[in-house]
């Protein structure tokens, strides 16, 4: 699917962040009019673009704020956040570049306003974590603290916790259910500000979530679901192979080999160069084909920043470490394995998840014919929504109170 423009990646990041209109964190007339002032390709437009809509929309959003329109004003505060998360989406080419700081800490005021807008069931939380914290948010139905089963929701390669709002969040209270979402190392603030990057052994982070959310008299420790989005789905089948205290995952898209996934995205003459031993070589290719590859270009430069890794040969290394092949037997609760039809990252890869889970499970291919083809199902939020949280609730044996 594309929309408003015809270069894959820039119409993948519009369509991702034009489907949060359905939970209020986009608008389509600010979104096709932002999309106007963008050049096809050019990083330097993009942010420019993004930036100016985003300090347009929260400028109007403080004013509201001010004559005491707090509806108008939170609503603002939520759209802002996004615009400015998408401007800072294509700096990272310089991981030295200020704006990555200053466009990612002004999406994260923004939305810390409109969740004091909206109150006690959006609650900001710090999550203990091996020294430090991690953020991350609370969300729940309402004001009580009734245990209710609680949906533990993270992204993936570049997800920040603002986000996870939209794909987790929103659908999970509407049905009655918590949802605790956070950042972890390779992501978001984490990665901004304290210098985390990616980790393999990821249950490591889902585990200090869960030791969390089971200080909280509102959370129901008997039905916790586990859901990863994008570069996630690993990222939670690796948690999940560890972390036993779930009662289902939900693996959103299924990943089943990182290395693999960039190896068939990189040009097959650098991978001949790496495997030869020719890192160089292997180096130079890359660049010279990312000046004219918008997508190779993001992932190339997305991947060594929030690896933590200084060149291209380096993050085929890290990324070796990244797969599920010899743990799925490992995983003990029901999983929901999701495929998008038209995935341009994950080809092939949920249904090898699937084939290998030894537990229950359910298998959902989403295509264009419902909108739905689009990597983690981008622009069909309500469609997915549905699928997954209808398994969810078949999986625990009820719909919450």
């Amino acid at each position: 699917m594309k929309v408003a423009f015809k270069d894959d990646s820039f119409a993948f990041e519009f369509v991702r962040n034009l489907g949060f209109m359905y939970y209020g964190g986009s608008d389509l007339g600010e979104m096709i009019a932002t999309a106007r002032e963008v050049v096809e390709g050019d990083f330097e437009s993009w942010f420019t673009a993004w930036n100016r809509r985003a300090q347009r929309v929260l400028a109007r959003a403080e004013a509201d704020l001010a004559a005491g329109h707090k509806v108008s004003a939170r609503g603002g505060f939520l759209r802002a956040s996004t615009y400015f998360r998408m401007a800072e989406f294509y700096v990272h080419v310089d991981p030295k570049d200020p704006r990555i700081l200053s466009a990612s800490r002004a999406s994260q005021q923004a939305y810390a306003k409109a969740a004091k807008l909206i109150g006690p069931t959006w609650e900001p939380v710090q999550i203990p974590y091996e020294g430090t914290t991690l953020p991350g948010y609370f969300y729940k139905p309402d004001t009580s603290n009734t245990p209710r089963p609680t949906i533990i929701f993270h992204g993936g390669y570049d997800s920040s916790v603002e986000e996870l709002f939209y794909y987790g969040g929103a659908p999970a209270t509407m049905r009655g259910y918590n949802c605790l979402t956070w950042d972890g190392p390779g992501q978001g603030a984490p990665l901004r500000e304290q210098k985390l990057p990616f980790r393999p052994d990821w249950e490591k982070v889902v585990s200090p979530a869960v030791d969390y959310a089971l200080t909280r008299p509102d959370v129901d420790p008997d039905n916790l679901v586990l859901i990863g989005m994008s570069f996630g789905g690993y990222l939670a089948a690796r948690a999940a192979a560890f972390e036993h205290r779930f009662r289902a995952a939900v693996f959103f898209d299924g990943v089943y080999d990182f290395h693999e996934t960039l190896r068939k995205l990189l040009p097959k003459e650098a991978m001949e160069a790496y495997d030869s031993g020719d890192r160089a070589k292997c180096e130079r290719i890359v660049q010279e084909k990312m000046a004219a590859n918008t997508a190779l270009r993001w992932t190339v430069t997305q991947g060594t920043w929030t690896f933590g890794v200084s060149g291209i040969a380096d993050l085929i290394d890290q990324t070796k470490a990244y797969t599920v092949a010899g743990i799925t037997d490992k995983i003990r609760c029901p999983c929901l394995v999701m495929e998008a039809a038209d995935d341009i990252f994950f080809e092939g890869q949920p249904q090898q998840v699937f084939e290998e889970l030894k537990v229950p499970k359910a298998y959902a291919r989403f295509t264009a014919e419902d909108g739905a083809e689009n990597h983690c199902q981008s622009g069909a939020l309500a469609y997915k929504d549905e699928v997954v949280f209808n398994w969810i609730a078949e999986t625990l044996g009820r719909e919450p109170a």
